[in-house]
């Protein structure tokens, strides 16, 4: 029996380094309408919703007719925020879908391909959690704080995530590291088995994961597990305007 998957794009207004990030217009679409069209092609979603806590995301959904739910101003992460999606979407406290997939909701041409990539890991009934990363290959992204890196074993569970270089590589100048081993960025969508995300939602905060700002660090440290699978689809993510603007000079 096929898997019921369901894909939510958290939208929150109010981001510090960019407000109103998501109604932002791309050629002539709002950066969310463009990230709802594409997670709408995905071959293994069974439905794709788009969770919020502003109307005027709200409104913006339904007027170019999208699924939308308002939620909780309160959340303090995407996975929090998905968690009240599905309390909500539950019949008698059972959710209709066995796998939720948290989409990126600045990311407005991420592949559809992708998704359904990381879906395709759940085809093993030991997956509890499913995400994408793939190879670096700029040697400066290896020491930029802002790409994740990820360290993952024989079978492509990640054993940890960092903002460091990962390993490394003594007695090596750090400008060859590239060239004396594999390197891969964390690509952040993120896929959950119902159970395993009702369950995640109360887990107390660790301490790498306050070092590090990466929530998927307390979900290891718990001992849930997370399974990776490559992707060579590089992906664009918007975190501030001048990424917008680089997007657009690159387009235009």
């Amino acid at each position: 029996m096929a898997l019921k998957s369901l894909g939510v794009i958290p939208a929150r207004y109010a981001s510090s380094r960019f407000p109103g990030k998501p109604l932002v217009m791309i050629g002539g679409k709002s950066m969310i309408m463009r990230v709802y069209e594409q997670a709408l092609k995905s071959k293994m979603l069974s439905k794709v919703i788009v969770a919020t806590d502003d109307e005027r995301i709200f409104n913006h959904v339904k007027e170019f007719g999208g699924e939308v739910m308002m939620t909780s101003g309160m959340h303090v992460s995407g996975t929090s925020r998905i968690g009240e999606v599905v309390d909500k979407l539950s019949i008698s406290g059972e959710c209709p879908f066995d796998v939720i997939v948290n989409i990126q909701g600045d990311e407005p041409f991420i592949d559809p391909k992708q998704i359904d990539l990381t879906l395709s890991l759940f085809n093993s009934a030991r997956v509890q959690i499913g995400t994408l990363i793939s190879k670096i290959t700029n040697n400066p992204d290896i020491f930029n704080p802002n790409v994740v890196k990820v360290v993952i074993d024989q079978l492509s569970k990640a054993n940890y995530f960092s903002r460091s270089p990962i390993p490394y590589l003594r007695g090596i100048q750090e400008e060859e590291w590239l060239a004396h081993n594999i390197y891969y960025r964390h690509i952040g969508l993120y896929a959950y088995r119902a159970s395993v995300l009702k369950g995640i939602l109360n887990l107390s905060s660790s301490p790498c994961e306050a070092a590090e700002s990466l929530e998927q660090l307390r979900w290891l440290y718990h001992g849930y597990t997370i399974n990776t699978a490559i992707t060579d689809i590089e992906t664009v993510g918007i975190d501030s305007p001048e990424d917008l603007l680089k997007l657009t000079n690159n387009i235009y």
